[in-house]
């Protein structure tokens, strides 16, 4: 179906209630206050003409320092390489706003109709910084279970209403959320076999801390002004 024919559908039933957002050429992307996130949903399942039956997938996602920092795309910059961001034209003319205080957390919802044969991305971002929390739409999409509970174990997010939330990739006893932004790349404890006790224990990673910023710096004498044109010598 036509993204924009798409577009109209969703505002007849939902008009005021989502807000676009920018977006690829073919994909359809909305975000939702989290107060209203259940409801909209509900209504983006059951409504004769979306029938968005299926949950393909949900993320979460840490706007830590977003445009903060150097966004640039194709080439290296001073400090490295790209940081991602595709130049098309359509961000640039309306990018997203800065989050503000209170949204460093969103929830991104990737949504198929296997009615209609359509899709549709919905985010939806955490009313709170320190103790993210959003409605669990497990009661809407089963296959929500296990999505939320990877988004609460890597991101910390909550998710209000769910069943079983308890981490589901890392161990029991691990220590933060990893995908977080501001997360040590070392981790915070490491495990190790001690013979003297004869188990695995738990300890302070031993890894000393250190930034990566990736480079590329070569000599190249293929690229030395001085012997442009200047055929090497043959013994």
């Amino acid at each position: 179906m036509n993204v924009e024919a798409l577009a109209q559908k969703v505002d007849e039933q939902l008009k005021g209630q989502l807000r676009r957002v920018p977006a690829l050429a073919e994909e359809l992307a909305y975000e939702v206050d989290a107060e209203a996130l259940l409801g909209v949903c509900r209504t983006l399942r059951d409504a004769a003409e979306l029938r968005f039956e299926m949950l393909m997938d949900l993320a979460g996602v840490d706007y830590l320092d977003f445009r903060a920092d150097e966004w640039q795309t194709q080439a290296a910059t001073r400090t490295g390489f790209s940081r991602g961001r595709l130049d098309y034209e359509e961000y640039e003319a309306s990018p997203p706003p800065v989050p503000a205080a209170g949204a460093r957390f969103a929830v991104v919802y990737q949504l198929l109709s296997l009615t209609h044969n359509q899709r549709l991305r919905l985010r939806a971002r955490c009313a709170h910084d320190q103790e993210p929390m959003i409605d669990s739409v497990v009661g809407i999409w089963a296959a929500a279970n296990w999505f939320e509970r990877e988004a609460f174990d890597l991101f910390g997010i909550l998710f209000r209403g769910h069943p079983d939330l308890r981490r589901i990739l890392t161990d029991y006893g691990f220590i933060g959320h990893p995908f977080r932004k501001d997360f040590p790349l070392s981790g915070n404890v490491e495990v190790r076999y001690d013979p003297e006790r004869g188990r695995v224990i738990y300890q302070p990673v031993s890894i000393e801390p250190r930034v990566l910023v990736p480079k590329v710096i070569r000599a190249d004498n293929r690229y030395n002004p001085a012997l442009k044109d200047n055929p090497v010598p043959r013994s």
